[in-house]
């Protein structure tokens, strides 16, 4: 690991505990365990929801009776009300408070869930999912800024740990879970689950985490022209890259104006800033060495989890498997979370260095997909027992050495100093995971896209007719399915459809080994750029003792 090439220049460590120590608002959570339910609770409901959408995509189709195209705005009208109401959370939360908005925007959530499956109109299913993602949206800054500001320093690190463990475990469980709703009950569970989670997080916020001091308005209220264009840019800019493979990108008119409007408005938000600095958002207090590398750790850790969400599905997928059949590979990686975090957020208060556990976990992850690579096409969901396992445990680790060495950086660069700085950090780790999860998402799947034409074109040029091996198998073949055809020629053409999905079958299991590797080989960037971030002054057992010696401290004067 490298070290900071500043720590000559910090204050004594005892200097900065106290300083970090003392920035943690009096009035933290007398209920902690509440309040850490209700945030890890926040966070994978997000998660949760917009997987059953993805999953559940072929059943919203059929019962609202619309066709490919237009289906493919489904889910992608929920991921871009996400991404516009990241910025714009910033303000929202800043001007109003983050506990009466997260409240208002719980409970719409949940009214809107509970009516998702009776809507048969797809302008409103549309309008429904787009609402449900503004709401939802804001789960994420405002839970974890709760989290940062309330939760005491000891409870800190298995605050997050375990909603790291959250965020990916509900990738893991989606398919299962959804797979048991379609078969025991309906399809319509995959938005009455979350109907029925939103309002215990919102009891667990409630009584384990308290309202904040009333704190003076000064001036009048800040301009919104700045977040709203900035919300509908990144939003414009998620759309294009979301629909771009469907569309053909630069051939398409409705990319090329949704990207270059994208960009005109996000320049406009940009010029209004310098023009009028807002006291709500400092962008400069993002230009932060670990801040930067942490946010391109973060893009290459979501997209290390296309290996789960993508390739071990798709493995499976192509020999007809449903998603309940698909479960049991996916949810190995599940099993050993709530242990792992637990171990994760005990090393963590016991000094350990964040760094090393994020490095640990994308180690795992590279050996677990090296492991993949040895796929063929004969693998069924048990095969992918032990390396989804071992890649549960690299995400594991991976993800809470993450998320642990982004608060450590917003804590010392003076993120709780003010709400409006923890905010903008927040928000900007808020567009970078779902931003830079779509790119990922959007580059898996054209890499697979080309790589199968490659293979397949590779393979046909073994496959030709005239070659004494191709008209062996023809041969063969027709002569075994001639007494259940109503001639010769339906037998070889039968024939040739069976060589031809066996070539597609091939084909696709080459192109899956090429992006385990191409997984592997991110997870290597991912432990360079771990090497290349400085160390954080203090580790969170530290700041721990720090702020229990301090309200030591104080507990006799009170």
């Amino acid at each position: 690991m490298a070290a900071s090439t500043t720590v000559a220049s910090l204050p004594p460590p005892s200097r900065i505990a106290e300083a970090v120590a003392g920035a943690v608002p009096s009035e933290l959570s007398k209920a902690p365990l509440l309040g850490i339910l209700g945030v890890i609770m926040g966070a994978g409901i997000v998660t949760l929801t917009g997987r059953m959408i993805s999953l559940g995509l072929a059943d919203l189709k059929g019962h609202v009776g619309i066709s490919f195209d237009d289906g493919a705005w489904l889910s992608s009208a929920y991921n871009i009300a996400l991404m516009f109401i990241g910025p714009f959370t910033v303000y929202i939360g800043a001007l109003l408070g983050p506990r009466k908005i997260l409240f208002g925007a719980a409970t719409s959530f949940t009214v809107i869930c509970a009516l998702l499956p009776l809507i048969h109109s797809y302008s409103l299913l549309i309008t429904a999912l787009a609402l449900a993602g503004l709401t939802s949206g804001t789960f994420y800054p405002l839970t974890l800024t709760f989290a940062l500001r309330n939760i005491p320093l000891k409870f800190l690190p298995f605050t997050i740990a375990l909603y790291a463990t959250f965020v990916d475990g509900a990738v893991n469980i989606a398919p299962t879970l959804y797979g048991w709703y379609r078969d025991h009950f309906s399809w319509q569970w995959m938005f009455w689950n979350s109907a029925l989670i939103t309002p215990l997080m919102m009891l667990c916020i409630y009584y384990g985490i308290p309202a904040p001091a009333a704190q003076k308005k000064s001036g009048a209220a800040p301009s919104f022209t700045g977040f709203l264009f900035a919300s509908i840019g990144f939003a414009m800019l998620f759309a294009a890259v979301d629909q771009g493979e469907r569309l053909d990108w630069w051939r398409s008119g409705l990319f090329t104006a949704l990207t270059i409007g994208g960009a005109l408005f996000l320049l406009y938000s940009l010029i209004h800033r310098m023009r009028s600095p807002n006291p709500l958002v400092d962008l400069p207090y993002l230009r932060h060495w670990n801040t930067l590398l942490l946010g391109a750790a973060l893009i290459v850790f979501r997209f290390t989890l296309l290996g789960t969400i993508i390739l071990v599905p798709q493995s499976l997928g192509i020999h007809g498997f449903e998603a309940d059949q698909i479960g049991p590979a996916i949810i190995w990686g599940t099993a050993p979370l709530i242990f792992l975090a637990l171990l994760a957020g005990y090393f963590l208060l016991e000094k350990m260095d964040s760094r090393l556990l994020m490095a640990a976990g994308f180690a795992c992850m590279a050996f677990a997909a090296i492991l993949d690579a040895n796929l063929t096409s004969a693998w069924s969901a048990e095969n992918y027992y032990r390396t989804e396992f071992l890649m549960g445990l690299g995400q594991c680790f991976a993800f809470i050495g993450l998320v642990s060495t982004i608060i450590l950086q917003g804590i010392f660069s003076g993120g709780l100093s003010k709400p409006q700085m923890i905010l903008t950090f927040s928000c900007y780790f808020h567009v970078i995971r779902l931003f830079g999860g779509e790119l990922g998402a959007v580059f898996m799947g054209h890499f697979i896209a080309q790589r199968e034409k490659l293979h397949s074109n590779l393979l046909g040029l073994h496959v030709q007719g005239g070659s004494w091996l191709s008209d062996l198998n023809l041969r063969q073949l027709a002569a075994g399915l001639s007494s259940k055809s109503p001639g010769i020629a339906a037998a070889t053409g039968r024939a040739i459809g069976l060589v031809s999905g066996r070539v597609r079958l091939q084909a696709y299991t080459l192109t899956l080994i090429d992006g385990f590797h191409l997984l592997a080989w991110a997870c290597v960037i991912a432990i360079l750029l771990t090497a290349i971030m400085r160390e954080a002054p203090l580790t969170y057992g530290d700041l721990s003792l720090a702020q229990q010696q301090l309200i030591a401290q104080k507990e006799p004067k009170s």
